[in-house]
């Protein structure tokens, strides 16, 4: 199975900034989906978005206009950019990779959003 490391998690305040990566053990360019999912207290996980192989982009509406996910083939990584965080935004962010037919899962890092 793949592993998944992600990176970039931490306390921001309202408004501010935050770039989670995800480093992957296997070549990326393999993948036919890379994401990020995002888990609240309480909360089921949710799709925040995904890159498919071709390079199309799927995002939650609720994230739309402020996050960007992208990918560096070369250093098998994708990244989350997260613009104008919110405190909703609060949760654990999950990494996940789809290669031949398997998904893998990282084991997250927090993103908290508060003042």
């Amino acid at each position: 199975q793949v592993q998944l490391v992600e990176s970039g998690g931490g306390l921001v305040q309202p408004g501010g900034s935050l770039r989670l990566s995800c480093a992957a053990s296997a070549n990326i360019f393999s993948a036919s989906t890379m994401g990020w999912y995002r888990q609240a207290p309480g909360k089921e996980r949710e799709l925040v978005a995904v890159i498919i192989s071709g390079g199309n982009t799927v995002y939650a509406d609720s994230v739309k206009g402020r996050f960007t996910i992208s990918r560096d083939n070369a250093k098998n990584t994708v990244y989350l950019q997260m613009n104008s965080l919110k405190p909703e935004d609060t949760a654990r962010y999950y990494c996940n990779a789809v290669f031949w037919g398997v998904a893998s899962w990282g084991q997250g890092t927090q993103v908290t959003v508060s003042s």
